[in-house]
């Protein structure tokens, strides 16, 4: 196992940086992280910060997470050196079997590792549709997989809202029960775990506290009263963007073609 001194490092001024912004942190379920051996933690996407408050959350047991994230952040000159430091799993899109085995290896050596199922921030702040890989990355290895939901992350900084940095803020970390899927189906055990988080996601929202959380905010979903876009406009902003970037990637692709 790695000494991990930069994670640790980290980790502390992140503590340091919860102290001073007065986080209130509602925790429940961390005796549901193993304190050895691998286990899957399957995490909603809210926020742009969710891996720091996850590992949050398994700091109980006294683990430091392998996240999975997209390659990008790993090619990032500020990002790439901490992530590959703290031994993350970069996520390339065109090789994704590769990071898929990565991530059993480190299971198998006794890792926590963290997914990000939904794979996009959910900008309804609901469950998207889940991805299979946390399961069969539990399955495979042989190892609990954990239904894990923040709240509260959003309203410090998400999709197509400014950043605010207000103090007292209230976060919710909320670990269920392990799964234990057989990768028979993984369809149907993807499904069992989108409902697990489903429900773990509406106590979240109905224990926050009442004055965090009026009537109409934008961080709360529609169907709790919030005025967050519904599942169908989120779904709509969400394919708008790809094309955006799609654009972008062929105007570059051409500036580059004429140079």
């Amino acid at each position: 196992m790695p000494l991990d001194l930069p994670y640790r490092a980290v980790v502390g001024a992140a503590h340091t940086w919860f102290r001073a912004m007065d986080f209130r942190f509602q925790v429940t379920g961390q005796e549901h992280v193993p304190r050895r051996g691998g286990a899957v933690l399957a995490i909603n996407h809210v926020s742009y910060i969710d891996f720091i408050m996850a590992g949050y959350g398994a700091r109980f047991a006294k683990r430091l997470p392998r996240f999975m994230a997209k390659r990008e952040t790993f090619d990032h000159p500020v990002t790439g050196p901490l992530m590959r430091s703290f031994h993350h799993i970069s996520v390339d899109r065109s090789d994704g079997l590769g990071s898929y085995h990565e991530a059993v290896e480190y299971l198998r050596r006794g890792e926590v590792v963290g997914v990000f199922p939904e794979a996009t921030i959910s900008r309804s702040f609901l469950i998207k549709d889940l991805k299979t890989g946390a399961v069969r990355l539990s399955s495979e290895a042989g190892v609990p997989l954990i239904p894990v939901i923040l709240w509260g992350t959003q309203r410090i900084f998400t999709k197509d809202h400014p950043r605010d940095l207000a103090r007292h803020k209230t976060i919710t970390v909320s670990m269920g029960e392990p799964l234990h899927p057989t990768g028979t189906n993984p369809l149907e055990e993807t499904a069992e775990l989108k409902e697990r988080m489903s429900a773990l996601l509406d106590t979240a929202i109905t224990s926050y506290p009442a004055d965090e959380q009026p009537p109409g905010s934008w961080w709360l979903p529609a169907s709790y009263g919030g005025s967050a876009p519904t599942p169908e406009e989120a779904t709509a902003l969400d394919r708008a963007e790809l094309a955006e970037r799609a654009r972008k990637r062929a105007e570059k692709r051409k500036a580059d073609e004429t140079d």
